[in-house]
């Protein structure tokens, strides 16, 4: 059984499925739904950007027990990368740790214990997760899939990620007044104007100098439409990128339009943070079913990035981040421990059978 995922986990490295490789995407899909015939699929297209849904009834549930979700799609990296590697009880290549290897044991526990299963629960792939998920895990819950517990293949080394941040990305458009650059007295600089919306957002948000659990905001990208030497620019259009612990959601926009007056922006990206009780029962089976296995209970902690999971808290339903050990994310030693996928694998499957 084991040599069957690592067989799929490299199947899918090999795959450069990147966002501009479509055809790469669909074949990786395909090799998810080929283990899984025997079951229900449903196929979603949004936007270009395919994903399944895959499930133990007949017909699609009004609200599954428990929905397991992982992305076959990756960041870029160098192309040799895309051969993966086994040395040392490591899987090495892109993917390998987020999260084509953890996905390769979904994929194979749903195909030989999904059906065997008493409650209804699924098994949800999706191609756009590294550019939001929008087109594929959101997408999805608008068209009505919903899940008592949401459990996404990132990677965590056991521990269950149960908060991470939300996202809020923004435009804002800094305007002044321009004038001939001999005379800057005449004019109101937009970039001098950005800088000290800037300063106010680092006060209100100070840089961390190490990790921190507290709401961060990076200034993404400045830009002036001025191209000459001696004009005072009138506009300025930055985007920040903010991360938001669950402490902050509430009050966030608020501070936001505080802010930025008198200035026009635009809210391009809102999405809440991922926030599930510790004490949530599913949590506790999955520490229980960890500990069954492992012999030590996971650990429960935040996250600062975020996953899919945070999709299903526009509708109220529960969601963690929980996989196997690895390392080395995005680079070129992207790796995932191969006896960490054989326990991952057993985890899952005492942790299924416990749900009622």
């Amino acid at each position: 059984m084991s040599d069957d995922y690592l067989a799929l986990a490299q199947q899918l490295i090999a795959l450069q499925t990147t966002p501009d490789q479509p055809a790469a995407l669909a074949t990786a899909l395909a090799l998810v739904t080929n283990q899984c015939a025997h079951l229900t699929i449903e196929h979603f297209n949004h936007n270009g950007s395919p994903s399944v849904l895959i499930y133990n009834r007949p017909t699609r549930p009004h609200q599954f027990r428990l929905i397991l979700n992982g992305h076959v799609d990756v960041i870029p990296g160098r192309s040799n990368l895309y051969r993966p590697i086994i040395r040392h009880q490591r899987l090495y290549g892109i993917g390998a740790l987020d999260m084509k290897a953890n996905l390769a044991v979904l994929v194979h526990l749903f195909a030989h214990h999904a059906a065997h299963v008493d409650v209804p629960i699924a098994l949800q792939v999706v191609s756009d997760e590294e550019l939001g998920g929008f087109d594929g895990t959101y997408h999805q819950i608008q068209c009505g899939v919903r899940g008592d517990f949401i459990v996404s293949a990132e990677t965590t080394d056991f521990a269950i990620v149960h908060r991470a941040k939300g996202i809020l990305w923004i435009k804002i458009w800094v305007t002044g007044i321009t004038a001939h650059g001999a005379y800057p007295w005449r004019g109101q600089n937009a970039i001098l104007r950005a800088q000290q919306l800037i300063a106010k957002l680092l006060a209100a948000f100070p840089h961390p100098s190490r990790q921190v659990w507290r709401t961060t905001v990076n200034v993404a990208h400045m830009h002036t439409s001025n191209s000459a030497f001696n004009k005072v620019p009138d506009t300025v259009e930055l985007w920040l990128d903010v991360r938001v612990i669950p402490e902050d959601a509430h009050r966030l926009l608020d501070m936001i339009a505080h802010i930025c007056d008198p200035f026009r922006y635009e809210i391009v990206v809102h999405e809440p943070p991922l926030n599930t009780s510790a004490q949530h029962a599913d949590i506790q089976r999955l520490r229980a079913a960890t500990a069954h296995i492992r012999s030590t209970p996971s650990h429960i902690r935040a996250a600062q990035g975020s996953s899919d999971a945070r999709h299903y808290m526009h509708v109220g339903n529960s969601g963690i981040e929980f996989g196997a050990r690895g390392g080395g994310i995005a680079s070129d030693n992207e790796w995932i421990s191969i006896p960490s996928l054989h326990d991952y694998y057993r985890i899952l499957l005492h942790f299924i059978h416990q749900l009622r």
